[in-house]
């Protein structure tokens, strides 16, 4: 079974909900004219308008069955997460979408829904990650910056999250946020080009000095992207480990802990980052349905130098080991 592990999806019905319950809401807006669709949270500037191919299942099956992927999983779109709300406001945002990221996908066999946490609190999201998991999602996708553009992943008050998702040894997919605070990005579209890598890289790069894939082992972590710039930057991080000895863990034994996806559009690449890591810790990816995804996520698979038996690890296997 071919599994594209890297997609986005937001029901229409969703946002036919949001409309007469926008109420429960104080800190969030829609905005609705014709077929478009915008949100606001907490008084800042308006997401971008939600893709029509975010809402589209006949457009996504179709596209699946001419790349020839079997099977999809879906997390959801990160301008929607809502991570600047106030958290007891974030905690019933993160359950209305994933009340309808799962009855979206219900009686479609083909797209395994991931559900949202609210990463504005550490508490809230354990919480509502235990309710994600035992209603039956086979994960969680969350982004890079835990109160908007703010927040760090290794900061204190997230460790009841981590601690819930190591003992649930639950699957969380990291994907970065669309603005990553850096305005040399906004010329050149180079925020999708470029930021969205560098928002990975530092993140993550927190996260393994910090030693979170130490300290919470049981848990499957997913970067997007190949893991920005992490696979090759690697021997730096671990010099940095080595000239300041007792400071910080060593992300080298951390990096060991990571899945990554294949959204890199190069073989050569997914060769290096496969050398990296293993065979068995890269799965397919394509960012559906983004301009900036990979339209044919299985070539750089077959056009890479790899044997038969790592395709298919990278194809599906782990995957279905990990959404099992």
């Amino acid at each position: 079974m071919i599994i594209d592990t890297h997609a986005h999806y937001t029901p229409q019905t969703m946002l036919a909900a949001l409309k007469n319950k926008i109420e429960q809401f104080p800190n969030v807006e829609l905005l609705h004219q014709d077929d478009s669709y915008q949100l606001v949270f907490a008084g800042r500037a308006p997401t971008r308008p939600l893709s029509p191919k975010l809402r589209d299942t006949e457009m996504r099956l179709s596209w699946m069955d001419e790349q020839s992927i079997d099977a999809q999983i879906v997390g959801g779109w990160l301008d929607s997460f809502g991570y600047e709300l106030p958290a007891e406001e974030g905690a019933a945002w993160s359950r209305f979408l994933n009340e309808f990221q799962m009855s979206g996908t219900d009686g479609l066999d083909r797209l395994t829904p991931l559900a949202s946490v609210p990463l504005q609190d550490g508490k809230q999201a354990a919480k509502v990650l235990e309710e994600a998991l035992g209603a039956g999602f086979k994960g969680v996708m969350i982004g890079t910056q835990s109160r908007g553009d703010e927040g760090n992943l290794d900061d204190g008050d997230l460790d009841p999250f981590w601690e819930a998702a190591d003992g649930l040894g639950a699957t969380v997919y990291c994907h970065p946020m669309f603005g990553c605070g850096d305005p040399r990005l906004l010329d050149y579209d180079m925020i999708n080009a470029v930021g969205r890598g560098s928002d990975t890289t530092t993140a993550v790069s927190r996260m393994l000095f910090a030693g979170h894939f130490l300290k919470y082992p049981n848990m499957n972590f997913i970067l997007s992207h190949g893991g920005g710039a992490i696979p090759f930057m690697l021997g730096r991080l671990a010099r940095n480990h080595v000239i300041h000895p007792g400071k910080y863990a060593d992300p080298v034994a951390g990096f060991k802990k990571l899945y990554f996806d294949s959204v890199l559009f190069n073989p050569d690449a997914l060769n290096y980052l496969c050398g990296c890591c293993g065979h068995d810790k890269v799965m397919l990816g394509s960012d559906y349905p983004f301009p900036i995804g990979d339209t044919e996520p299985l070539k750089v698979v077959e056009d890479a130098n790899l044997t038969d038996t790592q395709k298919s690890m990278i194809l599906g296997e782990t995957a279905a080991r990990l959404f099992a």
